[in-house]
């Protein structure tokens, strides 16, 4: 049950994460116009890449490590500090970098500064100490407590086009506060250490060994927004944002499931417990695909007339671009229960280095040729072309280690569901008024069509939440 627990303690959080922005989007987009956010969009794109030089994979290497050693408290916070102290190291060197960098760059030059607060901001994120222990109702309340704070404060100092910059100074700047609230909680987590006997250079090289997959990650994260800043303009950066956050929003519901199994399966590992390391991957790749079928199929359905609605007229290039991209909700949510949960606490990280890094290769040569032919469409396409790289390499060196028909055996049922569904609701919304009561209606029906047509087709999913409801019921 403790897993659930944390799965729900992180999906009610991104509930939260998806609902806030869901307030403020419509109102940045009206207020800022494209040229703002585009501006946000592209300079956020260029500081990513020194936020990823700082952190060098801790986040997840820190997290890892913590559920190895989580049972012995010394252990424990002799980790934690090596850990820590690296990482404020590293993120010092990546600022000067980023300094110098300025140097040369000198475009934007007043919003990098301001977007440089969230390098200070991963030099004191902590939040991978309380992963590894799985305390995430803390990480949960501070990110709730971020969100709320920056939603506030955006409504009432961004007024007009000309507070660009202070929108991104709340952005970073509620990150950082937020990631501070974090250090006390230490006192009551670790215990005193004997600084003589910290070795702080034993995890360099294993945490550069994750920072090598990082880089291809953000590579293809941010590199669609970065390259279409440069080769067709900042509006077209904030186009393909615009539509990626709505994407990300809706597939955190799935990949919260990453972060609660990630210490879970490193804990069982650990122990030599492989057998119960391949039922998580099994039970975990069953939920996650009847989770996102539903979740990509609903997102296309909509994408066409939510976009202009929701973000403003002249942000209809958006619409499109999302109807596309929905597709790496599926594939997304797929690589992230192989790669995350299962090859990285099983310590099979060459293979998820070589993974992403693919992924990253795929994306930067389709990029240009697409993106020149197809602008927008083409940045789109070579996202989904990269996460079908990632996830089929995955799939591929996994072979001989899982059976694929537990992996798979529900799919049909959930594809053919979410088929029906989409159907529906793409005619339902082509012929109505785009407004919020129609938008919830056709939520609402598709869910219904998806629920009844796996009640029909009777997926073994549904066994194992009769069992989960009857346990709930018997600690009641």
């Amino acid at each position: 049950m403790k897993v659930f627990r944390n799965y729900f303690y992180n999906a009610g959080y991104q509930v939260l994460a998806m609902v806030l922005p869901l307030i403020t989007s419509p109102y940045i987009t009206r207020v800022l116009g494209k040229s703002g956010v585009g501006i946000n969009s592209f300079t956020n794109s260029l500081i990513q890449y020194f936020v990823l030089i700082g952190s060098i994979g801790i986040g997840l290497y820190g997290n890892r490590e913590v559920a190895f050693v989580r049972d012995d408290r010394k252990k424990l916070s002799q980790t934690f500090w090596e850990v820590a102290i690296l990482k404020i190291v590293t993120v010092v060197l990546a600022y000067g970098a980023f300094l110098l960098f300025l140097l040369f760059y000198h475009k934007y030059r007043s919003y990098m500064l301001l977007q440089s607060v969230y390098i200070i901001a991963a030099g004191v994120d902590i939040s991978w100490l309380f992963m590894g222990l799985e305390d995430f109702k803390k990480t949960v309340i501070r990110n709730t407590f971020v969100k709320v704070l920056s939603v506030i404060l955006i409504f009432t100092f961004v007024k007009s086009a000309s507070d660009t910059g202070t929108y991104i100074l709340i952005l970073g700047g509620s990150i950082l506060f937020g990631n501070l609230t974090l250090w006390p909680y230490l006192r009551k987590t670790l215990v005193a250490i004997d600084w003589s006997e910290l070795n702080i250079l034993r995890h360099l090289r294993p945490a550069v060994i994750l920072f090598v997959p990082q880089i291809a990650i953000q590579v293809y994260l941010v590199l669609n927004k970065t390259m279409l800043g440069l080769m067709i303009g900042s509006d077209y950066s904030g186009f393909f944002d615009r539509s990626d956050n709505i994407v990300k929003l809706i597939l955190s519901l799935a990949t919260a499931t990453g972060t609660v199994m990630l210490p879970h399966v490193a804990n069982a590992f650990s122990k030599g417990d492989n057998k119960r390391v391949k039922y998580y991957l099994s039970e975990s790749f069953d939920f996650v695909s009847c989770l996102t079928v539903p979740l990509t199929f609903g997102l296309a359905a909509l994408a066409i007339k939510f976009a202009p609605w929701f973000y403003g007229a002249e942000f209809k290039p958006v619409g499109y671009a999302m109807m596309l991209e929905s597709a790496v909700i599926l594939l997304i949510g797929w690589s992230n229960v192989i790669g995350q949960q299962y090859m990285l606490p099983t310590n099979q990280i060459k293979s998820y280095s070589t993974s992403v890094i693919m992924g990253a290769i795929v994306n930067m040569i389709a990029n240009v040729p697409l993106i020149y032919l197809l602008g927008l469409q083409g940045a789109v396409l070579a996202t989904v072309l990269s996460e079908l790289a990632v996830t089929f390499y995955q799939l591929w060196k996994i072979r001989n280690q899982v059976n694929y028909r537990e992996l798979f055996i529900n799919l049909p049922k959930y594809l053919i569901a979410g088929v029906v569904m989409f159907l529906v609701v793409f005619k339902i919304n082509s012929i109505q008024r785009f407004s919020v009561g129609t938008m919830l209606l056709q939520a609402v029906i598709g869910a219904v069509i998806y629920t009844v047509a796996l009640l029909l087709l009777r997926p073994t999913i549904l066994k194992k939440i009769r069992v989960i409801l009857k346990d709930f019921r018997a600690r009641k």
